[in-house]
């Protein structure tokens, strides 16, 4: 077998603001007692971690530069199993904080996809490959 991923981390402005926004708004899990400047979400597989940019440097020994805005180095994409909860999702989503950037379209590659930010700009596409089930969950 190959080269895998093991874990994906944010570095973060605000590690209180992104948990929360990823565990309530997203529903990821995690068990984190908000301290710390670091936190990690339960995940199958991959992991997804959040660590605070502001100790960077010391980790480093150099001062990293961070994107400004919408954030286009990466995205997160959420899977959903049938693409009429792609319509649904972006709009809860949305109403909880998400910041929308574009709204649910089926995409000329064969899939329904939507997109968002996160409250730093990361981006985060909410769609499904399965276009057969326009009003499933």
């Amino acid at each position: 077998m190959g080269t895998q991923i093991n874990m994906i981390g944010f570095f973060v402005e605000n590690i209180s603001r992104m948990v929360a926004f990823y565990r309530d708004v997203l529903g990821f899990e995690i068990d984190w007692d908000g301290n710390g400047p670091y936190a990690e979400f339960k995940q199958d597989g991959t992991r997804l971690s959040m660590y605070e940019r502001v100790q960077l440097p010391a980790l480093l020994g150099q001062a990293p530069s961070f994107p400004v805005g919408v954030n286009g180095t990466f995205e997160i994409a959420i899977d959903l199993p049938a693409s009429g909860a792609v319509d649904r999702e972006y709009a809860r989503v949305v109403a909880a904080g998400g910041q929308p950037i574009y709204a649910p379209r089926n995409e000329p590659w064969g899939m329904r996809s939507s997109m968002i930010t996160d409250p730093e700009g990361n981006l985060i596409e909410i769609g499904s490959w399965n276009l057969s089930d326009q009003a499933g969950d």
